[in-house]
């Protein structure tokens, strides 16, 4: 399909935390969510470092990098926001499956639309296409959702219940954020959504850090999160028990 064009921001080429093993990380643009953390706001929207590629010219340059994968690694599509790009990223996929490649999807999750049936017959074609989705649970009531990202996280939830009665294989990762993110009744509601889901093969505390603010000053934006520090070894240890963190089969 050379008529579906992909709005690309960067490559991470040997990239270790994005899914099982060596991965290529795929960064896409756009994102409807304001995450008060986000460490990639240039992928919001569109700026001088887009790249446009159709599923091809993608897969032919993804593979250029199989070398560093061997037999435990991969592609990760993340953002950005990847369910942005749903056919785009679709048919990449595809073909990276017909070459045996494992594909991973990185997503909030909020372009999922649970009552809309012609979106959810496209995201049934990607989930066909996909090995892990690692979704990346901000906290867990609305309230908080839409204080800390712009928008609510019904759908959000709905997505991880889809995906849950599909048996797709699942990582889910929380960012803490000391003062923000580490509420105990939030973090204990999020463990216990989680024990409701099949196939949760891994669940992460993500430790906050300042490494995107001059991103943030590059664009001229006011980061809302100045002068609160990262977390100690203490309260990432107090936010993993109080989450259920554990780290499965893959």
């Amino acid at each position: 399909m050379d008529n579906l064009i992909g709005r690309i921001h960067s490559f991470e080429s040997f990239a270790l935390v994005d899914g099982p093993g060596v991965r290529c990380s795929v960064f896409l643009h756009g994102c409807a969510l304001r995450c008060k953390f986000c460490h990639n706001p240039d992928t919001w929207t569109p700026c001088d470092s887009l790249t446009l590629m159709t599923p091809p010219e993608l897969h032919k340059k993804l593979m250029r990098y199989r070398p560093y994968w061997k037999s435990n690694g991969g592609v990760t599509f993340s953002g950005g926001e990847p369910l942005l790009q749903l056919e785009f990223v679709t048919e990449t996929c595809r073909l990276l499956k017909k070459d045996g490649i494992h594909t991973c999807i990185d997503t909030a999750g909020q372009p999922f639309r649970p009552g809309d049936e012609e979106w959810l017959r496209k995201f049934d074609a990607l989930l066909d296409v996909v090995d892990l989705f690692i979704v990346d649970m901000k906290t867990f009531s609305d309230r908080a959702h839409r204080e800390l990202t712009g928008h609510g996280n019904a759908n959000i939830l709905a997505m991880l219940r889809y995906l849950s009665d599909k048996r797709k294989r699942l990582w889910i990762r929380h960012v803490l954020v000391p003062g923000v993110t580490d509420d105990e009744n939030e973090l204990m509601s999020i463990r216990e959504f989680i024990s409701t889901l099949h196939r949760v093969r891994r669940v992460e505390i993500l430790p906050y850090h300042t490494m995107g603010i001059s991103k943030w000053e590059k664009l001229g934006l006011t980061y809302p999160l100045e002068g609160i520090p990262m977390p100690t070894a203490e309260e990432v240890k107090r936010a993993e028990i109080l989450i259920g963190a554990f780290a499965g089969r893959n």
